[in-house]
């Protein structure tokens, strides 16, 4: 059954007593769009038999900007201030301590932007806890899943921010779980779609819900609200807005493209959304595979996968641009070194600023023995790349790292190498050597993503604007082709073979290539390297 009146108590409540607190909003009453009415409305003012509420869980699905956190602080101070429960215990729950205060600072704000509510609660920002004055059991406090075990609660509300960044299902489960003696709880997630194999938890949450939605199966205590761009709808275009129909509390017409992602965007009813937002960022994403994963995920509400192709062949072929190696005798430049297993190539390429371009000087090493099989075995021309003077082949069935060290160490005397970036994994001793005698200045850099993600951007970005000069060199073209870039839920990336599963892939010279741009553009800000890098450990 639909009351009316508690429907209309919630939704009261967001409009009479909130108010925004940022951007060109800040202070201005709460008015639901409609798609937000519709959601407040439904979520507490359907009851069962008994006058309860309905509905116990939420999962609702919206790109970036449509007004989430708001939302969701919104829906823990109602279930804390208006809801009735005593005792109340309201948790928003999020990922990480700095996730986890978005909301609640942002119902702290909105209490403290009311003199009713500031006078019923007491707000301790130390523990990010809003206490009710007259009822200290009944509090709202943040919480995050990187804060230790959260057993022994009992929650009445629950509130998950971006649910996506959830990597492991224990804090969901313990919060969920600890509802049962509540009489009519309300566990509310919010999230921004994800990457699919990041956070099991709320693929199985945004599975569930579409299925529902779909109408695959029903659940009386489950309510979804997804809001997405069909996987087959073409994401480059804009579409057209919807209407509303307020008699009956729903879309008159359906809206297509960005505008069925971003119920809140301009031209929808009550949308707020700037239009050139999303197609500023839809024409970024036209030019750049990474763009288009963030875009599609953030502006679109896609799910994507981790990995993705990351370089465009034709984008890179234009930066083919022929220059004269002799040329750069002497010139300053920067290395980055990417060791292999002892089967297995090792790269070393050099960076020079050349104009207003770096060109790559790609130097690559592979065991001798075996070369003619590998190449059949692998499809992939070894034998023709050494054949050619492309490849060094060390003896034996292994690399020799003193060739390799021998061969370092004759390119600094041709060229001024002003820092050589490495990856830290088994590289200790030839490190070591080429600091000691031979005087490279040697900068361990991490494989995670906090350090790889910002040189890795800059590449990408140089390969767009055809700022990266490579000569045509088959071997680091191969491996271009060859790279995928992997992406975590905050958008930093890092090149990974597209499928480990594949021997015949390699990217050794383009994560050289991206270590000798680390050192180029941290030595242009005049910036330490960054040698810890908790991602890698």
């Amino acid at each position: 059954m639909f009351d009316e009146s508690k429907a209309s108590r919630a939704i009261n409540f967001f409009e009479r007593h909130l108010r925004h607190t940022k951007g060109r909003f800040a202070g201005q009453p709460f008015i639901l769009a409609p798609w937000q009415r519709k959601l407040i409305g439904e979520l507490f003012g359907t009851v069962g038999r008994d006058g309860l509420r309905q509905y116990r869980r939420a999962y609702c699905e919206v790109p970036k900007k449509n007004g989430k956190s708001e939302l969701a602080a919104g829906v823990a101070l109602y279930l804390l201030l208006a809801d009735g429960e005593p005792g109340a215990e309201i948790y928003s729950a999020a990922a990480t301590r700095d996730q986890a205060s978005i909301v609640f600072r942002v119902a702290a704000s909105m209490v403290r932007r009311n003199q009713d509510l500031a006078a019923l609660c007491k707000i301790i920002d130390s523990t990010k806890t809003i206490y009710l004055k007259d009822d200290n059991d009944s509090f709202y406090k943040a919480i995050s899943a990187d804060a230790g075990t959260q057993d022994g609660i009992n929650p009445h509300g629950v509130v998950f921010d971006e649910l996506h960044r959830q990597k492991k299902r224990d804090l969901w489960d313990v919060l969920t779980y600890g509802t049962d003696t509540r009489s009519q709880p309300m566990t509310f997630a919010i999230t921004t779609a994800g990457v699919s194999d990041e956070s099991p938890i709320c693929w199985d949450q945004h599975e569930y819900a579409r299925q529902v939605q779909a109408g695959a199966f029903k659940d009386r205590r489950f309510y979804p609200c997804l809001y997405g761009l069909d996987e087959s709808a073409d994401w480059t275009k804009p579409g057209r807005a919807g209407t509303w129909d307020k008699a009956k509390n729903r879309w008159k017409r359906k809206p297509t493209g960005w505008y069925a992602a971003n119920p809140s965007l301009e031209g929808n009813p009550g949308g707020f959304i700037k239009r050139d937002t999303i197609k500023t960022a839809c024409a970024e994403a036209q030019r750049s595979l990474i763009s288009q994963n963030s875009f599609r995920r953030f502006r679109l509400n896609q799910w994507v996968r981790q990995e993705s192709r990351w370089i465009d062949m034709r984008q890179w072929d234009k930066c083919g641009k022929a220059f004269n190696v002799a040329d750069l005798a002497g010139a300053a430049c920067y290395g980055g070194l990417d060791l292999s297993t002892t089967g297995d190539i090792t790269a070393f390429v050099l960076a020079f600023e050349v104009g207003d371009s770096i060109a790559l000087v790609p130097t690559f090493w592979l065991p001798e023995e075996g070369i003619a099989e590998r190449a059949r075995r692998q499809s992939v021309p070894y034998d023709h790349w050494a054949a050619a003077g492309l490849l060094n082949l060390t003896p034996g069935n292994v690399i020799d790292y003193a060739h390799v060290r021998k061969t370092i160490a004759g390119l600094a005397e041709v060229y001024d190498i002003q820092q050589v970036g490495y990856d830290r994994w088994n590289a200790t001793q030839l490190t070591t050597e080429l600091s000691e005698q031979y005087g490279l200045n040697m900068v361990p850099i991490g494989q995670g993503y906090a350090s790889l993600s910002a040189p890795a951007k800059a590449f990408e970005s140089m390969v767009q604007s055809k700022k990266i000069k490579h000569g045509n060199n088959p071997i680091l073209r191969w491996m271009a082709d060859c790279c995928a870039v992997s992406q975590d839920p905050a958008g930093n990336i890092k090149p990974v073979k597209p499928d480990r599963s594949k021997s015949n892939k390699r990217i050794d010279g383009i994560v050289a290539s991206v270590m000798a741009i680390d050192c180029w553009t941290r030595s242009q800000a005049a910036a330490p390297i960054e040698i810890e890098d908790l991602a890698f450990a």
